[in-house]
């Protein structure tokens, strides 16, 4: 049936579809409407416009729309609003001028669509019966609630909602009100399916503000790939239903009464390595961070002690972090187990009721430190339950932790940056050293673990406290916003010297200092600075460019030394000011320097597996897909090296493959949310209060002639390895994923480029397709002033 032409499909669906109304319809052939032109146009009156006030639209059915090998949506020019016969024949001859679309020839069998207009729109959109881009077992429901019938179709909307279903598992969706039409537009996909016997079907709907719903079109949707395996797919996702389901429930040893999980809660997975990451990138950031090395560091730093707690857990290869375990590893060892219980239930409360704030929970819900405004934000807990002795003694317990954390002569930060200092020398002597490539990169990351990420743990957390403290200095107004922008600016990091290194040195002295560097510090297949110098970086403009801009100064009043002064003494910080602003500076430097460091022995891992790789005829791709638990295997066995690496391999590829098909939420609370949840958008996260108007570039685009300079650049996943783009004069960058205090934010706070961070992918995707946007950090907000559509 769908080898129709659209009005014939229309008209099909007028008789047979009972699960939604399809608006009645005529049409003809350009042939019919050369010869019987009055005849038509009597036709369309007698039909539609006898109505007082009625109005039609007059759509194109052309036979180059809608086919099987190509869809041509929306190509072709629709009018609506026509209220006259007179409206009527010119809409129609504008429709078959737009099929002359790019020298196509007049086909006398194109057809012309006319229907009645639908009135009081309360929702359009587009539904698939399957994901377009991997294939996968969902209903994708894109929805535009603005009013009007082409929110979505166009581009245009600005109220748009993203729903996925998976279609072979069923467990109560219980809609919101407003969007009970949701189950309805189910029941009617699943009609369509049985009706056309497709499952890849693209459908256009509407839903009047009485909750009738409507189908404008269906179409078999074009994808690229096949649809997954059914029964496969189902036992991934039952399996992740499972898991989630076992953990709701009470655990020993774990405050809290039931888990959710999150891809940015803490330790921020989705940013460092993807929500898809291969099986390298994945085992890799396991092994030396989320397994053991963070509840370490946790521990040392005064926290509960979670160690043999993975943070990470991995759901079908998809990363997210057990915020149950993460919520517990904020609460201090002293704190009494009764008041740690609740204080974690009240976290999960929280998240619970605000799921948009899983990238910022650390912000907005968790008290993990002592600031100068806490004891006004923690009075909050009055209106949960707490007593006010039971608030004291957290507020207690929050000021110890973190006077151990940023005390001037014995803080725990200091210990770190002497720690991390021995990687350097360990670095040297294993790569210089006569082991075999397999015992060279277990022992680059076991010191990568002991001397690197958990000293970089650390001092992420001191750089954390440091950055809240500073920030409730804003908030408390002992200094300004601008003050604080230009302390950031002050700060001295790692990106710092790199720029100013870029202009000095000689290349072959930066490529020696900085080479191991790579945009996905995780990623093998993104070449080191080293291996592709010329993509990264434009030498000759560099050298040429003259100083960089001066920045300004960080500089305290009298008066606001005073105020300082006697906050510090009030708050019971065990430092004076000049102290604390000298923690907080060498914090947020060493964490980048700490990064830098440890990176160097994780790249050269990745570096030295690459060669293995190809040793036995294996490329990158091909190694990414390798578990690094097999190197680990290998180096204490005496099992084949190369038999081993490829079966890890071919492991990973199908493990990929099937994480690849897999649609799960960022915030999973409950069994459901494994199998029906809207993708939500994220409340972005604005870095200095600038202002940056430029052409978008994704970063996925960009290649070694590309000029950057005064453009926005999008990223998905931002770490350190990106660093190279702060040399090419950018006006600013947003990225999908990425925290307030991720080393993005931190870089553009001291370098003064308005960013937005962390955007969420429903924000993230509608900039990918503008030409032009507006970055406005003081008003937080993305403007989008070109749109792709504009030519």
């Amino acid at each position: 049936m769908l080898e129709k032409t659209k009005a014939e499909v229309i008209a099909y669906l007028y008789n047979n579809l009972s699960s939604a109304i399809v608006m009645p319809c005529y049409y003809f052939s350009h042939d019919d409407w050369k010869k019987n032109k009055k005849r038509i146009v009597d036709d369309v009156i007698n039909q539609f416009f006898l109505a007082s006030n009625s109005r039609i639209i007059v759509r194109s059915s052309c036979l180059d729309e809608d086919r099987i090998e190509l869809s041509n949506a929306g190509k072709y020019l629709s009018v609506p609003d026509v209220r006259t016969s007179q409206e009527m024949v010119d809409a129609v001859e504008r429709v078959l001028t737009s099929y002359k679309a790019d020298g196509r020839q007049e086909n006398p069998k194109d057809q012309i669509l006319i229907q009645p207009m639908l009135e009081d729109v309360a929702f359009c959109g587009v539904a698939f019966t399957l994901d377009p881009n991997t294939g996968g077992n969902y209903y994708v429901i894109n929805y535009d609630m603005s009013g009007g019938t082409d929110g979505i179709t166009s581009g245009m909307g600005r109220s748009n909602r993203l729903f996925y279903k998976y279609k072979f598992l069923d467990e109560g969706y219980n809609p919101s009100e407003g969007e009970v039409f949701i189950p309805k537009l189910l029941d009617a996909l699943k009609e369509l399916e049985a009706l056309f016997e497709k499952e890849n079907l693209d459908v256009e709907f509407a839903v009047d503000s009485k909750g009738q719903l409507y189908i404008f079109q269906v179409r078999e949707l074009v994808i690229k790939t096949s649809s997954v395996e059914k029964n496969m797919q189902t036992g991934i996702v039952e399996d992740i239903c499972k898991k989630v389901a076992s953990q709701q429930q009470k655990k020993p040893y774990l405050c809290g009464h039931r888990a959710i999980y999150s891809v940015m809660t803490d330790w921020n997975p989705a940013e460092m390595i993807g929500i898809t990451p291969k099986p390298l990138a994945l085992s890799l950031y396991k092994e030396i961070i989320t397994d053991s090395v963070w509840a370490y560091q946790r521990d040392n730093y005064g926290y509960r002690n979670l160690r043999s707690f993975p943070l990470l857990v991995s759901f079908g290869g998809c990363p997210y972090i057990d915020v149950r375990v993460s919520f517990n590893s904020f609460v201090p060892a002293e704190l009494d187990e009764k008041i740690s219980e609740k204080l974690v239930d009240y976290y999960l409360d929280m998240l619970e009721e605000r799921p948009e704030e899983h990238d910022k929970a650390e912000f907005n819900i968790v008290f993990s430190c002592y600031t100068f405004d806490l004891p006004e934000r923690i009075k909050v807990l009055k209106g949960y339950g707490f007593s006010e002795e039971e608030i004291h003694k957290i507020l207690e317990s929050l000021r110890n932790v973190t006077n151990n954390i940023i005390d001037h002569e014995n803080g725990l930060w200091r210990k770190d940056y002497e720690k991390i200092e021995k990687l350097s020398e360990r670095y040297e002597e294993i790569v210089n050293s006569s082991l075999s490539d397999v015992e060279k990169v277990y022992w680059l990351l076991e010191y990568c673990k002991r001397y690197g990420t958990l000293p970089f743990a650390g001092l992420a957390r001191a750089a954390f406290v440091g950055v809240q403290l500073l920030k409730s200095m804003v908030t408390c107004q002992i200094i300004s916003l601008e003050d604080y922008e230009a302390f950031m600016n002050d700060v001295d990091t790692v990106s710092s010297k790199m720029n100013r290194d870029l202009k000095e040195l000689s290349k072959d002295v930066f490529l020696k200092k900085y080479g191991h560097l790579r945009p996905g510090t995780y990623d093998i297949t993104s070449p080191r600075y080293d291996e592709a110098p010329d993509k990264y970086f434009d030498w000759d403009a560099m050298k040429a460019t003259g100083a960089p801009d001066e920045k300004n100064k960080f500089r305290l009043s009298m008066e606001q030394m005073h105020e300082l002064r006697d906050q510090v003494k009030k708050n019971g910080f065990n430092n004076d000011i000049l102290e604390l602003l000298d923690f907080i500076k060498k914090v947020i430097e060493g964490r980048e320097y700490g990064k830098f460091i440890f990176t160097k022995s994780l790249s050269k891992a990745l570096q030295i597996i690459k060669e293995m790789g190809g040793d036995i005829g294996l490329d990158a791709e091909e190694m990414s897909y390798l578990d690094i638990h097999t190197i680990y295997e290998i180096y204490g066995s005496a099992s084949d090296t190369n038999a081993s690496v490829k079966q890890s391999i071919e492991k990973g590829k199908d493990a990929y493959k099937k994480a690849l098909s897999l649609r799960l939420p960022p915030v999973i609370i409950a069994p459901g949310d494994v199998l029906h949840f809207y993708y939500p958008e994220s409340e972005a996260n604005y870095i200095t209060s600038g202002r940056a108007i430029g052409e978008a570039v994704e970063i996925n685009e960009v290649n070694e002639t590309d000029t950057l300079e005064g453009k926005i650049l999008l990223i998905q996943g931002a770490d350190p390895g990106y660093d190279w783009i702060f040399s090419k004069r950018i006006s600013g960058f947003i990225t999908m994923y990425g925290g307030a205090n991720s080393h993005m934010a931190i870089r553009a706070g001291e370098l003064g480029i308005p960013a937005a961070v962390g955007v969420g992918e429903v924000v993230y995707n509608e900039c990918c397709d503008a030409l032009k946007i507006e970055i406005n950090a003081a008003e937080k907000k993305i403007r989008v002033i070109r749109t792709g559509g504009e030519k």
